[in-house]
């Protein structure tokens, strides 16, 4: 028989603005969580903020400038996953299983074809300035 009633997590029980805030008090405590633990985060934040400076020199138009930030942005989203993976199958054990390495792997792989998209994208966008179009 199907239960008519899914489980919820307790933590889901707020709504509304109260629902916001906490949110927001979440992504926030994410945040600082990752500054402080993941290496790989604050090196990549680090790139950010000098991709950023530069994009909003280089003499590209408003939408390029948006996707060159864009692309770095979507780096961290990802590295930020990753790191939720690896902290979810710590979580679970730390004993050495080849699931929890393709789950590791698998994001690692995710952060990778994101920096590959980022350098593109990129190559893309700059090569004209540079290569005397």
């Amino acid at each position: 028989m199907i239960d008519p009633e899914p489980a919820v997590s307790e933590f889901k029980s707020k709504s509304g603005l109260k629902r916001i805030f906490s949110a927001f008090g979440y992504s926030m405590a994410g945040f600082k969580s990752a500054w402080r633990s993941e290496h790989a985060f604050r090196q990549e934040l680090f790139v950010v903020v000098i991709a950023t400076i530069a994009a909003l020199l280089l003499p590209v138009a408003a939408w390029e400038k948006l996707l060159l930030i864009g692309v770095f942005v979507l780096v961290l989203i990802v590295e930020l996953i990753n790191s939720a993976i690896e902290a979810v199958v710590d979580r679970v054990s730390l004993e050495r299983n080849p699931l929890s390495k393709n789950a590791k792997d698998f994001g690692s792989a995710a952060v990778l074809l994101t920096l590959t998209l980022a350098a593109a994208t990129w190559l893309v966008i700059l090569w004209p300035l540079f290569a005397g179009k």
